[in-house]
């Protein structure tokens, strides 16, 4: 995965001036990213539309964040492509509460009075990655015998796996395969 550059937002006319709200949008141009053991590419990078607004105890920072994003289909190994279309959302408080409870999840916001967008980013990003990637919704994958995939071509392995169980002879009912009835 490359590294993210920071993408560093100054904030220091607006932290003066409760109600007030400023914006900034552009795109990331990243080509990967990982999630687990996974790597997905981003063609056209990330792109992101951010608003902060004074809330009067802290920043509030809102947004969305996209991308078309592709890897391989967890079913068949085929190319993958999805949309990521999700909501940036984070507060920074001016100063540390007096009475935190540490289980909170707050961020403080910096003695610089910036704040980088590059994390929140990367971190919508990977929310709304897919666990199960999927080339097709119904996608049938490969078969487990001999590896056809199973979306382009048909195989009999299944079919052929069914009748040697049904007459194999681990089968308590095989040895009845063999009976002849005296038709009178």
């Amino acid at each position: 995965m490359e590294a993210l550059e920071p993408i560093v937002v100054e904030l220091e006319g607006l932290i003066d001036n409760p109600g007030e709200s400023c914006q900034r949008t552009g795109t990331i141009d990243i080509a990967s990213y990982t999630v687990g053991e996974k790597t997905f590419e981003l063609p056209h990078g990330i792109s992101f539309d951010a608003v902060f607004t004074n809330a009067g105890e802290g920043i509030l920072l809102s947004g969305m964040v996209r991308a078309e994003v592709t890897g391989i289909c967890d079913r068949c190994l085929d190319p993958a492509s999805f949309e990521v279309s999700s909501e940036l959302q984070e507060y920074y408080l001016f100063h540390e509460p007096e009475h935190a409870d540490e289980d909170e999840d707050y961020e403080v916001l910096g003695e610089n009075r910036s704040i980088d967008l590059s994390l929140p980013i990367m971190d919508a990003v990977v929310m709304d990655t897919p666990f199960v990637v999927l080339c097709q919704p119904d996608c049938k994958g490969l078969c487990p015998v001999c590896g056809a995939n199973l979306n382009r071509e048909q195989c009999d392995c299944a079919a052929r796996a069914e009748e040697e169980r049904v007459m194999g002879e681990d089968n308590p009912f095989a040895a009845l395969k063999n009976l002849k009835f005296d038709e009178e």
